[in-house]
């Protein structure tokens, strides 16, 4: 209960302090028209910032309803393909099988059970896990790896191992990692005009892409996030912020969002480096697109979320989500149901 009442000051103090929003009777009335429109309480309203000068058109957004009729429906989903993208070591494997840019798998673990190619490790403690990444660096000649929980989302369970600091990571994360199930990856050599907005994440392009009832596959919508303040996560649920993506010319659009959450900011420039994001032009567009719809022909759900990592040399498929909650890109389009193919989307649905 403090939790949502804190939750709640949060989101009220957001609204009071933003300069863009409406006239609080405007917002007051449209909140209202919302509800009735929706059939639910609007908190999808004041959450996808629908109270901003410059959203007229706020009955165009998804509510939470309309999020759970697609994403739960039957027609537009399937269990063999969702079993195949939410863990990340099957979709790390199917994806290498196919010769699909993904970040190279170098190991994982069940537990205390670790794996690394046809080798097998019993750890007891984070004594023998320290033991082991340092090894696995001095092998390699790598610098860092990046762990993730297999079944976790939002940047949940992921970690950035490195050699530089292996004793105070293991410190923090090492008794997460033998408690829980990870993949352990080589970390993406990001493009250097990626690495120019921001360098200590791997940002990445969120494309969801849908497949009609013709079988022909979409692009709905893109949008690309950004860490911020020595983050190693993207993430909007650990406080970073996104922007929106023009599909035809492949360049960022306008200013940032931010969940509320997090204080829902809008930023013209990245705060830790003064890129300017509107119109900057993001190398391998045009190959992230084709990589995109070449990647549903082997994992063919109807709507999946992408995450494309750019990297020095090309595109590089991180996750897919069949699980897409919808709000973030419902904001980065404008409003997902005026989409020339939402229509069709909500009949489908069922």
């Amino acid at each position: 209960m403090k939790s949502k009442l804190k939750s709640l000051k949060k989101r009220v103090s957001v609204i009071v302090k933003d300069s863009n929003r409406k006239p609080f009777l405007q917002i007051i009335r449209e909140a209202i028209l919302f509800w009735i429109a929706k059939n639910e309480f609007p908190n999808f309203y004041f959450g996808k910032f629908l109270y901003r000068k410059e959203n007229k058109n706020y009955k165009d957004y998804l509510s939470s309803r309309e999020v759970d009729k697609i994403t739960l429906s039957k027609n537009l989903h399937h269990f063999q393909y969702a079993s195949i993208l939410r863990n990340k070591l099957s979709f790390a494997i199917y994806m290498e099988k196919h010769k699909l840019p993904v970040p190279l798998m170098v190991g994982y673990n069940f537990k205390n059970r670790f794996f690394k190619k046809s080798e097998e490790f019993i750890l007891q403690n984070t004594s023998d896990l320290y033991t082991y990444f340092n090894s696995m660096f001095e092998a390699t000649g790598k610098l860092s790896v990046f762990v993730k929980d297999i079944t976790e989302m939002g940047g949940i369970g992921s970690f950035l191992i490195t050699k530089q600091n292996l004793k105070e990571e293991i410190e923090k994360y090492g008794s997460y990692i033998l408690e829980n199930d990870c993949i352990h990856q080589e970390v993406v050599n990001q493009h250097e005009l990626i690495n120019k907005i921001y360098a200590q994440s791997v940002n990445t392009i969120r494309f969801d892409t849908y497949i009609d009832k013709n079988n022909k596959i979409h692009i709905l919508s893109a949008f690309m996030r950004f860490g911020r303040g020595g983050s190693f996560v993207d993430n909007g649920s650990v406080g970073g912020f996104y922007l929106s993506v023009d599909l035809e010319k492949g360049v960022l659009k306008g200013k940032s969002h931010q969940l509320m959450k997090h204080g829902g900011g809008q930023l013209k420039e990245h705060p830790d480096t003064g890129v300017v994001f509107d119109n900057y032009e993001i190398p391998y567009f045009k190959e992230s697109c084709e990589l995109v719809k070449k990647a549903v022909s082997y994992v063919p759900d109807r709507i999946i979320g992408w995450d494309i990592a750019i990297g020095s040399n090309g595109p590089v498929i991180i996750e897919g989500n069949d699980n897409n909650s919808f709000i973030t890109p419902d904001i980065a389009y404008g409003g997902y149901l005026k989409h020339p193919l939402f229509k069709e989307i909500m009949e489908e649905a069922k």
